[in-house]
């Protein structure tokens, strides 16, 4: 079955009533995940994959599968799927204030949580999730900040402890019970000492690309502290949300149209962002954040 598409109209009503709900289900995403993105598309073979973010670092050093072979090949987490699990996970984290969460009473129910109709067969919902869950639980991932040459901080991660998964036969959709994740110890400790509130009917309306959850996650966290107009270059946008794209003159041009059409999706669900894509970069001015909240910090300090 071909993947669904959201349609502009569905979008644009999704983003009314997005605007128009005064009490939106509000999910969380760790503030390290919001500053920093996972790869849009699978890097392949590489020994590790980067994005930066002034001056944070983040490293996704791929788990490993047995291939028919009998030799490992490097799985990355890339594109929508791992994002909608780091939601949930960072949601339920926050919610129950415990490491170990539960996956819902069946497969379509925690799909349904995280945005997703189940779709059996080969290149169904089903399969692609439980790919891309094992891509994100077997991943390590380093934060590091370096501050000029006076210091360098950084903090390693596995995102799950253990886990005990599930699946049933075939593409039976009540099949996932009894599963449970359990979350390393420091990405628990992150979640619920840094969470970043996001709308998840906003989430919902934007979910069809990745770059567009990411900028809205990045918007929400960055207007938490912004106080004044800010400049950010595209150079600087590009390294943090470029993914794949060759760091040439034709990928750099390729960029900056990407993002652009997808800030003005985000901003029709975020309408108080008050942001300007200009020739030299990504106008910031203080901005009420999507969903109010307190207390968040910078990863450095």
């Amino acid at each position: 079955m071909p993947r669904q598409k959201i349609t502009d109209l569905e979008r644009l009503r999704a983003a009314a009533e997005v605007w128009d709900d005064d009490a939106p289900d509000i999910g969380y995403l760790a503030q390290l995940l919001t500053q920093t993105n996972l790869p849009y598309k699978d890097p392949g073979d590489v020994a590790v994959w980067s994005r930066h973010n002034g001056d944070v670092h983040l490293l996704v050093e791929p788990g490993r599968r047995v291939a028919a072979d009998g030799t490992y090949q490097p799985i990355y987490p890339y594109g929508i799927m791992p994002r909608l699990l780091l939601i949930w996970m960072s949601s339920q984290a926050v919610k129950t204030r415990s490491p170990t969460l539960v996956l819902g009473a069946s497969l379509s129910e925690f799909m349904r949580d995280i945005g997703l109709k189940p779709t059996g067969g080969k290149s169904g919902s089903i399969t692609r999730l439980r790919d891309q869950m094992e891509r994100l639980l077997k991943a390590r991932l380093t934060l590091e900040v370096r501050q000029g040459t006076q210091r360098d901080r950084a903090v390693q991660i596995s995102v799950a402890l253990k886990w005990d998964l599930f699946w049933g036969r075939g593409d039976r959709q009540d099949a996932l019970l009894p599963s449970t994740i359990q979350l390393s110890a420091d990405f628990f400790n992150e979640i619920v000492a840094h969470p970043v509130p996001l709308n998840m009917g906003a989430l919902a309306a934007l979910r069809g690309s990745p770059m567009r959850l990411d900028i809205y996650a990045w918007l929400t966290w960055r207007m938490s502290y912004l106080r004044r107009p800010t400049l950010i270059p595209w150079d600087a946008l590009m390294v943090q949300f470029g993914s794949n794209l060759a760091d040439t003159k034709q990928g750099r041009q390729q960029f900056r149209r990407d993002f652009s059409n997808h800030l003005r999706e985000v901003v029709l669900v975020y309408r108080d962002a008050n942001v300007e894509a200009t020739d030299t970069g990504l106008a910031l001015r203080p901005s009420r954040t999507h969903i109010p909240f307190r207390g968040m910090r910078s990863v450095d300090g």
